[in-house]
């Protein structure tokens, strides 16, 4: 479970290694490739969303345009890694992840070109960086899922912040290592400050029991091992839509007014300087947060929230202005001050 800062310079050593060992297996190096695509107008998307979300997006964009859409799949922290080592000779068009960390740190290294303004105007700025460096794609809400057989709502926390409370001791978990859960210490930090978020994590350490994964902590409320799980909204009802197994005691908690808990995290989606097929990369990320795009993820499976172009979310899900999240810049979520706060918490 732990995880060392100068851990992330290995994750992207790994990546790349990773990479060069794909190119290698087709028989074609990373640069070949690269500038063949180019001349096909081709674009190469450096995915750290949910794999089968963006090959949807991606085989509808190529049935509009034509235009083939290759896949390099990682998390988002090993992908912002991977494209701020390689720079300005990245093979990389697009870049899409699950949080808004991983893109802050690619805006933060000067490598996004501008959003197109069309693009822009079909994302609602609550939902895109101030910057417009990179837009949002999706959105997670944060909830607290409880096992309802143990725990009646009204001894639910009233905020995320009682959780650190003695009287929360060895009643909850979530999965610390995760981009997911780092993009809510995040949100914590810009909207309470770094003190406030080291006091929390303080006591977190003391009361939670950490699993690896949203997926495996949901679980674990649901076997009874704990009572409750902060995690994303979309595990909960993915697993209902499926045989419920996993949920079937579960039930999530939203914490609303403004609270931090209450964290609305926004999937981003930005072009790369590098680009050698910038027009086709911003057509792309045009497509995906347009009608289309956005109806994917109201009639798919993922169950993230639409944010785009008038589309609302799907139906099974409360709606996002019954969130009442937090309002938060998505450009100013640090990841690398994140890393260090709970690294010194002990929960990295």
């Amino acid at each position: 479970m732990k995880i060392r800062i100068n851990a992330l310079a290995g994750i992207a050593i790994a990546a790349t290694a990773a990479l060069g060992l794909s190119a290698c297996g087709s028989g074609t190096s990373p640069a070949a490739s690269s500038s063949a695509d180019a001349s096909k107008g081709e674009i190469t998307v450096y995915n750290a969303q949910h794999e089968s979300l963006t090959k949807e997006w991606a085989d509808a964009f190529t049935a509009e345009t034509g235009i083939k859409v290759t896949l390099r799949q990682g998390d988002d922290t090993e992908m912002s890694n991977q494209i701020v080592q390689e720079g300005a000779a990245s093979p990389a068009d697009v870049f899409l992840t699950e949080n808004s960390p991983a893109m802050a740190q690619v805006e933060n290294a000067g490598l996004f070109a501008d959003v197109d303004k069309d693009t822009v105007a079909q994302v609602p700025a609550e939902f895109r960086p101030s910057t417009n460096k990179w837009t949002g794609i999706a959105a997670r809400s944060t909830v607290l899922v409880y096992d309802k057989n143990k725990i009646s709502e009204d001894k639910l926390p009233k905020s995320m912040l009682d959780l650190a409370k003695p009287e929360w001791k060895g009643k909850w978990a979530a999965s610390p290592s995760g981009a997911d859960f780092q993009a809510i210490v995040s949100a914590l930090v810009e909207l309470k400050g770094e003190a406030a978020a080291e006091a929390w994590l303080k006591g977190m350490k003391e009361n939670f029991t950490a699993y690896k994964g949203n997926s495996t902590a949901m679980k674990a409320v649901n076997a009874g091992e704990v009572d409750a799980a902060l995690i994303y909204h979309y595990y909960y009802y993915g697993d209902q839509a499926k045989t419920g197994e996993n949920s079937k005691n579960v039930t999530p908690y939203y914490f609303k007014n403004q609270d931090p808990g209450a964290f609305l995290s926004v999937s981003g989606g930005g072009v790369l300087k590098s680009s050698k097929n910038a027009e086709n990369a911003q057509a792309f990320l045009k497509f995906i947060t347009g009608k289309k795009g956005q109806e994917v993820l109201q009639k798919g499976t993922s169950f993230e929230y639409a944010i785009a172009s008038g589309v609302p979310a799907s139906e099974k899900l409360v709606p996002i202005k019954e969130l009442q999240a937090p309002t938060v810049d998505p450009a100013k979520l640090n990841s690398e001050k994140v890393t260090e706060l709970m690294t010194k918490a002990g929960l990295l």
